[in-house]
């Protein structure tokens, strides 16, 4: 059986309405996107979407109280919470170097979470 689905993509600014066709799960076809970025995104939201988490980790001895925090890489959407809850369970020691990798494999994703911040000592 066929079936459509209809999103709004955001791999860029353009915000193309793309409609995937799929067919025993599989994707057929994707109309809409004004750029390959658009065909890649459709692709994978309806078969594995994915998202990168962006947060903040408590720092202990820090200049400043949080350090904001994100994935390296893009993680199964469904993890998002787990992910979240690991984050925010966690508390770093300063300094804090950007890129800096402050939990190697959250949530058994193989994902590590990076620090986006310099955060000196006190």
């Amino acid at each position: 059986m066929e079936e459509k689905k209809e999103l709004t993509c955001i791999g860029c600014p353009m915000g193309c309405q793309i409609t995937v066709t799929l067919k025993d799960n599989m994707v057929t076809s994707v109309s809409g996107n004004t750029c390959k970025i658009g065909d890649t995104y459709a692709r994978e939201e309806v078969t594995d979407p994915r998202r990168t988490v962006t947060s903040i980790m408590k720092v202990d001895g820090g200049e400043l109280p949080v350090v904001s925090v994100k994935t390296k890489e893009s993680i199964p959407k469904g993890l998002m919470f787990g992910v979240m809850e690991e984050i925010g369970a966690v508390k770093v020691n300063a300094p804090i170097a950007i890129g800096q990798i402050l939990i190697e494999n959250v949530a058994g994703t193989g994902v590590a979470v990076v620090a986006t911040r310099e955060i000196k000592e006190k």
